[in-house]
């Protein structure tokens, strides 16, 4: 069986990684995805949202064999980081930055982990 370009499949059940933009994942919106069925469903991405949130679109996977509906459509988020950014983007960012060292909860939990590993080597 040939491998699909933008779905995966798991018996009824299809798999799509969806590209967010930083600033949409960062402030929610709306994404477009594809369907199977050559539709397209409109996805609300929460604020917040991280690389591997995952929402789950039911009944637009695959058709189950004798009847019983469909499988579920799963679309993971794949926040993406900006490439070749400009002097003005990067000082932005940089501001960013800045105003917003305390509103990344997943990295201050996991460098407050580090610092008592590092601690606990001292002793």
């Amino acid at each position: 069986m040939k491998d699909h370009a933008i779905f995966q499949r798991e018996g009824v059940h299809l798999y799509c990684r969806v590209p967010v933009s930083m600033t949409t994942a960062a402030l929610g919106g709306e994404v477009e995805v594809p369907t199977i069925d050559g539709g397209r469903s409109r996805v609300k991405v929460p604020t917040g949202a991280q690389s591997g949130k995952q929402m789950r679109l039911r009944g637009k996977g695959m058709p189950a064999l004798r009847g019983g509906g469909s499988g579920d459509m799963v679309i993971e988020m794949a926040v993406e980081t900006p490439v070749n950014l400009t002097a003005r983007q990067k000082e932005l960012l940089r501001e960013f930055e800045k105003l917003s060292e305390e509103n990344n909860p997943e990295g201050q939990s996991f460098f407050s982990k580090v610092k008592g590993f590092w601690d606990g080597m001292k002793g």
